[in-house]
């Protein structure tokens, strides 16, 4: 499993937890041929500076290879302007590209820039009014989203009247977005664009051009980001004035919607895992099926080691106290702001190797869920031993674990296995660190030839979406015929009680453990 440094691990988060009420902004401004328009862009940006909201301001332009000008009006403004200067009310950045790319490379190039809490694109050429960009921020502070569009189609102040066809078409490829995404953006092709930084820069984006707009929308809605809309003022240009989008443009971004709706690439960290967990989410009916193995097992007050970016959370919500953990930091941040709405739901940094970074609750949780992580571990005794140790008195974990060592593969390989289990050894795992089983339940048999044709004949590192869909539309004859089909499961869940003649000694060995471990790290 993936492992943060020690300065980056999380504490319990709670549910609509907000870390501060001023946030550092990078704006992003693009230009292309904008000389009459870029200097007075700019410096409609410059009271943002001053907004109680804004801690800091970070102005990124990348010049895209303009030939009209534009270079020399920005050079004049780099002088009346210089920076990058830490400390100062404005941090300026001057980029530029020798040629001309589009503005999907030229967003890319400023994002590799960006270090604000949070990023927002302005386009250099008038149409849109920074003052509406204050209510964007605001909407992260109040409402602890992860992206905040600004829509030009949700009754804002002011909108100028123009081109019929030209919204129409917007219009029939945002329905189109919507459709694809099972969301409902009013405005997918809107300049202002506000995301978290850190999302952003866990989202591998490859568009050169206009197709950059869908590419961002749909691939936040893809990874389950928490978007809100901002009425906003536009006063579009028309072709005569410069408005540079062309039928070219309409037919790209048509292309791009196909693309984007349906791509496995949404995570520059942790890619293969990420996409796994993702294309799964694709698959709801079969989330709600491992839920429905658990249900029953499952008590009010737990902990879930390892959830990931919640797919199962989802399915077992709500409960009294609902813990959600994992160790990498992305999938915290995507929990706890799960958890915004939930008020019985919090997020935290726990390694299963290491019992200090377990969420301590009082009187011990009363259900454990461990779904998938044991196969991930070094140590997988020492983890099932630090579980022991949360539990409460006649507690309960369950822990899920792939079957079969004989279907260890490239699936295996890709997503971090070290190993596949028997039910013998699942038993003998739980007998050693001091565990009763009380039921061990077979799985899905179905997955089992699935597993074994991508990871031992195909040799994939990863399954498509596709295979993710079919699942999902086959799950209510799946789950009606995988109890007798004459096929060993793909996982086992076991439900497993300590002892209570050793749990105690297993919970004091640990914190013995925990204490030798933090006096060997005591100065001197």
């Amino acid at each position: 499993m993936p492992e943060l440094r020690a300065e980056q691990k999380t504490p319990l988060l709670r549910a609509g937890f907000r870390p501060r009420d001023r946030v550092s902004l990078s704006v992003i401004t693009p230009v292309y041929n904008e000389r009459y328009l870029v200097a007075e862009s700019l410096e409609r940006l410059i009271p943002l500076a001053n907004d109680p909201q804004i801690s800091r301001l970070q102005v990124i332009i990348v010049d895209d290879g303009s030939e009209d000008g534009t270079t020399d009006v920005l050079k004049s403004f780099q002088k009346d302007h210089p920076g990058p200067e830490r400390g100062s009310e404005i941090e300026w950045i001057f980029l530029r590209h020798e040629r001309n790319f589009g503005k999907g490379r030229a967003i890319r190039t400023a994002f590799a820039r960006a270090d604000g809490d949070l990023t927002i694109i302005h386009d250099a050429d008038l149409e849109y009014d920074p003052r509406d960009i204050p209510r964007i921020v605001k909407a992260f502070i109040e409402r602890n989203a992860d992206a905040v569009f600004g829509s030009r189609f949700a009754s804002g102040e002011v909108r100028r009247l123009l081109f019929f066809w030209h919204q129409l078409a917007n219009k029939f490829l945002i329905l189109l977005c919507n459709a694809l995404v099972d969301i409902n953006f009013t405005d997918v092709w809107t300049c202002y664009k506000a995301v978290r930084t850190p999302l952003l820069k866990s989202i591998p984006l490859v568009s050169d051009d206009f197709r950059i707009e869908p590419e961002i929308a749909l691939k936040l809605a893809r990874r389950h980001a928490r978007i809100f809309e901002v009425p906003i003022s536009y006063s579009g240009r028309t072709y005569r004035e410069g408005k540079k989008v062309s039928l070219r443009d309409a037919i790209l971004a048509l292309a791009g919607v196909l693309r984007f709706a349906g791509t496995a690439n949404l995570y520059t960290e942790d890619n293969l895992g990420g996409a796994v967990l993702e294309n799964l989410s694709q698959a709801p009916r079969f989330n709600a099926w491992m839920a429905d193995a658990i249900r029953p097992f499952c008590g009010n007050r737990v902990l879930e080691i390892g959830a990931g970016i919640g797919n199962l959370t989802q399915c077992l919500v709500p409960r009294s106290e609902y813990v959600v953990s994992d160790v990498n930091q992305f999938y915290i941040d995507l929990l706890d702001r799960l958890g915004a709405d939930r008020p019985y739901l919090s997020a935290a940094y726990c390694d299963v190797h290491d019992a200090s970074t377990f969420p301590v609750r009082g009187d011990g949780y009363d259900t454990v869920i461990c779904i998938n992580v044991l196969e991930h571990v070094d140590d997988d005794r020492q983890a099932l031993r630090n579980i022991a140790r949360v539990l409460a008195p006649g507690g309960r974990a369950l822990v899920l674990v792939p079957n079969g060592p004989w279907n260890f593969g490239t699936l295996d390989t890709a997503v971090g296995h070290h190993r596949r289990y028997t039910p013998e050894a699942l038993m003998k795992l739980a007998a050693d660190c001091g565990f009763r089983v009380e039921r061990l339940v077979p799985f899905n048999r179905v997955g089992t030839v699935a597993w074994f044709l991508n990871g031992r004949v195909f040799r994939r590192t990863t399954f498509g979406i596709g295979q993710a869909w079919l699942l999902n539309a086959m799950m209510p004859l799946i789950r009606l015929v995988d109890s007798v089909l004459p096929l060993p499961p793909l996982s086992l869940m076991a439900v497993m009680t300590p002892e209570q003649t050793t749990n105690g000694a297993v919970a004091g060995a640990i914190d013995r453990q925990c204490e030798a471990s933090a006096e060997a790290k005591l100065p001197g």
